[in-house]
């Protein structure tokens, strides 16, 4: 039986909402002046986890619908851009790279977000973990949502089972949706409100997966 780990990316793997609220900034300063707001890393934290479309609904919402997405955007393909190189404000989880070296020694590993196309890739430059996935799926590819992109990918690389590793209830709620295993990683933005396998930091990571394949949902 194959089974793999998909891992959510924002709050589970890394944290750059700094550098996305500087790169948006900088797009509005320098492109969409008469658009007058001003983002923090805060007000992108918040809203990690939705779909670009979402993103725009929220941050741009006032602005009629051709202008808002147009701008959301212009904005994320300038974000993909600025990321591209290494950023303060980007933080990769400390001691990340160990622990999926151990997982990645019985199990594949994966990435599924609903970010932009690009983004993913992102964090692998800036990370210097490309070496360590298989296999990456986002909204920006698909246009769909998380739970169709779980399932899109555990088909794609015939995984008879699938672990998604998420820090928001969102993420939860895919993984249930998309019929696959889940595993809290409580350490990054958010919570969940049922009692399921849980890493409070990146090293309890390979115990909580353990105990979700076994069926053991104490941790």
């Amino acid at each position: 039986m194959k089974k793999g780990i998909i891992f959510d990316l924002d709050g589970t793997l890394w944290d750059s909402c700094e550098a996305i609220a500087a790169s948006w900034n900088e797009y509005v300063a320098k492109y969409a002046q008469d658009v007058q707001r001003t983002f923090t890393g805060e007000t992108m934290r918040a809203l990690c986890g939705l779909t670009m479309t979402e993103f725009g609904d929220a941050l741009f919402g006032d602005l009629d619908e051709k202008r808002r997405y147009a701008l959301t955007d212009a904005c994320c393909e300038y974000e993909v851009e600025y990321l591209s190189v290494p950023r303060e404000g980007v933080f990769i989880v400390e001691g990340l790279r160990p622990v999926l070296e151990e997982l990645k020694k019985e199990y594949p590993l994966y990435i599924v977000s609903n970010c932009q196309k690009g983004y993913i890739e992102d964090f692998l430059i800036n990370s210097k973990m490309g070496d360590l996935f298989e296999d990456l799926e986002c909204f920006g590819d698909t246009g769909q949502k998380k739970s169709f992109n779980i399932r899109l990918l555990k088909n794609r690389n015939h995984l008879d089972e699938a672990i998604y590793v998420g820090d928001t209830q969102g993420d939860y709620d895919s993984a249930v949706e998309a019929g696959v295993l889940f595993v809290h990683a409580a350490y990054g933005y958010g919570t969940i409100d049922r009692d399921v396998p849980a890493a409070a930091n990146i090293s309890e990571l390979p115990q909580a997966i353990e105990a979700v394949v076994n069926g053991d949902d104490s941790l």
